[in-house]
C-alpha cells in the first residue's frame, strides 16, 4: 500500500501532462488555430492540407530514407561490432568506449561535427584532395539529391554506440556452454550467430528497434544543426515541419495536425512491440 501510495503523483503526472497534453494536441489538431488554439472545427480540413504539401510529403520521403537506413546499417555495424567485442580482445574497455563516446553527444553537437567534416573546403574532400587525389568529390549536404545520406552518416556515428552495448549486454547473457556445445558439433562461427545467438537476442532486438525508431521518428535537431532542412527542402523532417509551423508560422492547427501524424507513427511501433513483450509473457 506504501508503494502504491507513491506512487499516486506519478501516474497523476502521466495522466495529466503525457496523455492530457496528447490528447489536447489530437483533438486542437482539428481546428483551424492559428497564434493561438481556438476551439473552431474544421473537421479533417488540416490533414488534407498537410498530405497536400509538398513540403510534408519530402519530409515523410526523407524519414522513410533515412530511418530504414539507419535502422538497417545500425543493426548490422552495431552487431558487428558487439561480436567482435565479445571476443574478448585486449583494450575491449577503451575500444568500447571510445564508440560508445558519441552517443555521450547531444545532436545539436553532433551535426555540428559532421557539417564540419562533411564541408568540402576543410572536410573531408579537401584533406583527400590534399593527398593528391585532386578528382575526388565528397560533398553531401550541398547536394538536395543525397543530402539526407550526409544527415544519415552523423545519425549513425552517433547512435550505433548504443545499439553495440545492447547486443554486446545480450551476447554476455548468453550461456557459454552453448558455445562449447557448438564447437563441439563442429558448426561454424557463422551458422552459431544466424541459428542460435541472433534468436536468442530477440527480446535485444526489440528493444533496439524500440529505441532506434523512436529517435528517427523525432529527429531534429540533427537536421537543423547540419543543414537547417536545406538545400530547399531537401533534407526536410517532421518534427522540424511541426516545429517551423507551430513557432515560426504561426498555425498551431497545421502543427498540432503534423505532430498528431508523428504520434501516430510512433504507435505503430510501440504497440506491437508491447503486445509482443507483455501479451506473450502473460499468455506464458
Amino acid at each position: 500500500m506504501t508503494a502504491k501510495i507513491a506512487a499516486i503523483p506519478m501516474i497523476l503526472t502521466a495522466l495529466v501532462i503525457f496523455v492530457g497534453g496528447t490528447a489536447w494536441t489530437v483533438v486542437y489538431s482539428f481546428t483551424n488555430s492559428k497564434l493561438l488554439p481556438r476551439a473552431n472545427f474544421v473537421g479533417l480540413d488540416q490533414y488534407e492540407r498537410l498530405w497536400n504539401t509538398n513540403r510534408w510529403i519530402v519530409s515523410i520521403e526523407n524519414l522513410l530514407i533515412y530511418g530504414i537506413c539507419m535502422l538497417v546499417l545500425s543493426f548490422i555495424i552495431g552487431f558487428v561490432l558487439a561480436a567482435l567485442m565479445d571476443q574478448k580482445i585486449r583494450f575491449e574497455n577503451t575500444f568500447r568506449t571510445i564508440i560508445l563516446y558519441p552517443f555521450a553527444l547531444s545532436f545539436i553537437v553532433t551535426g555540428l561535427i559532421w557539417q564540419w567534416l562533411l564541408n568540402p573546403d576543410f572536410g573531408v574532400q579537401n584533406v583527400v584532395r590534399g593527398l593528391g587525389w585532386v578528382s575526388f568529390e565528397f560533398d553531401p549536404l550541398n547536394n538536395s539529391s543525397i543530402v539526407i545520406y550526409g544527415v544519415l552518416i552523423a545519425g549513425l556515428w552517433q547512435g550505433t554506440g548504443l545499439v553495440m552495448v545492447l547486443m554486446l549486454a545480450g551476447l554476455r547473457g548468453i550461456d557459454q556452454e552453448i558455445w562449447k556445445a557448438a564447437r563441439v558439433d563442429g558448426i561454424p562461427m557463422w551458422k552459431t550467430y544466424l541459428y542460435i545467438v541472433v534468436p536468442m537476442l530477440r527480446p535485444v532486438f526489440i528493444t533496439s528497434i524500440v529505441i532506434i525508431a523512436s529517435g528517427i521518428v523525432r529527429v531534429y535537431d540533427l537536421v537543423v544543426a547540419q543543414t537547417a532542412g536545406g538545400p530547399g527542402i531537401s533534407s526536410e523532417v517532421p518534427a522540424k515541419y511541426v516545429y517551423d509551423y507551430m513557432f515560426q508560422g504561426q498555425n498551431l492547427g497545421q502543427g498540432f495536425a503534423a505532430s498528431t501524424m508523428m504520434l501516430l507513427a510512433v504507435a505503430i511501433v510501440i504497440i506491437p512491440w508491447a503486445y509482443l513483450e507483455f501479451g506473450s509473457r502473460n499468455r506464458g
